[in-house]
């Protein structure tokens, strides 16, 4: 723990999750290898015994990131493994230690030689080490969990040597609050979904979507909730929120917050920084003038669009390039559940936080969020191959 936190300045909570869910990703991944099963299909040949079967991939290289990298780091390789793969770590330059760590641990588990590989490298070497990796014919698939400008470049290089590539790429997850949502629960799952890992998560929370009929009310509440955060370095003491990855993203992040304001949005709460420190802040009145509407933001800042209606609250929430995870708050579930449906993301939560994940749930996006489906079933067609066999007897041909 103490590397982990060394490394990325998580705190203490965010650290114990990660162990956690990477645990429940480990244990999944064991149950699913005896559900990777094939099945017969019928001929229109005579005499024919058809088979659809699966059979590992080969070598699958995942490129796992710095903010949750012990479950990322798990994720990368855990399903692979269970589909018979062996696989290559590309540990983030950010916290090296910790992929490597991981290494070791399979290593300890009882996996053999080759079968999980780290590899390390310093931030100038990346694009290259990137690139030969990709392009050496042993490695079959690609998995890559990171930003929407690197993912396109990863597409890219998968392209060229014609590998199949999973992508799970940045998000502007919006949070939907319909005009008969219990606003306490909805306030509860936005300080959630918010400012959990200093919303350093491809779900968190970052476009709260609200009916103008209680958005005074939800603001209000929103705001007192977040004043109360704590904010400090875990080295030194028990914090909700410790310090974003670095002084560059505490800058950009504090930029898109003044943008904001200097084009008319309103500081409900927070907007203090000092250094990679920063309040757990609410921007209230936001309009697509504002960078902070199009931009992701990857740190502990919200911001709060009202709308007229759930017509218009569909297209504010669409209004994007992203669309990893959502969330729809509204008493009338299948009004909800309608709205849900209608939101263009790989995820949604009905009543619940933007921030969710189980191991054997199909997670990934769409459109600038990414493509292809971690988890559960859903991965095993992404780290195998189908095969088609079949068994065939004496047969009449036609010369």
């Amino acid at each position: 723990m103490p590397v982990v936190a060394a490394e990325t300045a998580m705190t203490d909570g965010w650290v114990r999750f990660n162990v956690r869910l990477a645990a429940n990703m480990l244990r999944e991944a064991a149950a699913m290898t005896t559900q990777i099963t094939g099945e017969v299909i019928p001929s229109d040949k005579p005499g024919t015994f058809a088979m659809a079967l699966r059979k590992p991939a080969g070598v699958v290289l995942g490129l796992a990131p710095w903010n949750a990298p012990i479950i990322l780091g798990i994720r990368a390789i855990a399903m692979p493994l269970a589909c018979g793969n062996t696989t290559i770590l590309k540990a983030s330059e950010l916290c090296p230690r910790t992929h490597q760590l991981l290494g070791e641990v399979m290593e300890e588990a009882g996996m053999g030689p080759g079968v999980v590989n780290v590899v390390t490298n310093a931030v100038a070497d990346a694009p290259a080490v990137v690139e030969a990796l990709i392009a050496h014919p042993a490695v079959r698939r690609v998995n890559f969990t990171g930003s929407t400008r690197v993912g396109r470049t990863i597409a890219e290089l998968c392209a060229r040597s014609l590998k199949p590539a999973l992508l799970e790429l940045g998000g502007k997850a919006p949070l939907v609050v319909l005009d008969d949502a219990d606003v306490g629960n909805a306030v509860d799952a936005a300080i959630f979904g918010s400012f959990l890992n200093q919303g350093q998560i491809c779900m968190s929370t970052e476009r709260i979507i609200v009916d103008e009929k209680i958005a005074d009310e939800f603001v209000e509440r929103l705001a007192r909730r977040a004043e109360a955060l704590t904010t400090g370095d875990p080295s030194t003491g028990h914090f909700v929120l410790g310090g974003v990855i670095g002084r560059d993203a505490a800058e950009r992040i504090e930029s898109l917050v003044v943008d904001a304001t200097q084009k008319g949005a309103k500081l409900a709460a927070g907007g203090r920084r000092v250094g990679t420190l920063m309040e757990a802040t609410v921007v209230d009145g936001i309009t697509s003038a504002m960078r902070i509407y199009h931009e992701e933001c990857f740190g502990p800042v919200v911001t709060v669009i009202r709308v007229r209606s759930a017509e218009e609250a569909i297209r504010v929430a669409n209004d994007t390039e992203y669309g990893l995870s959502s969330a729809v708050f509204g008493r009338d579930v299948a009004r909800a559940l309608d709205v849900a449906q209608r939101i263009d993301a790989g995820i949604c939560h009905i009543n619940g936080p933007t921030v969710h994940d189980e191991a054997q749930m199909p997670f990934g996006g769409v459109k600038g969020s990414g493509y292809g489906r971690f988890g559960g079933k859903a991965a095993v067609a992404e780290f195998t191959d189908l095969r088609w066999i079949t068994l065939e007897g004496p047969q009449h041909y036609p010369f």
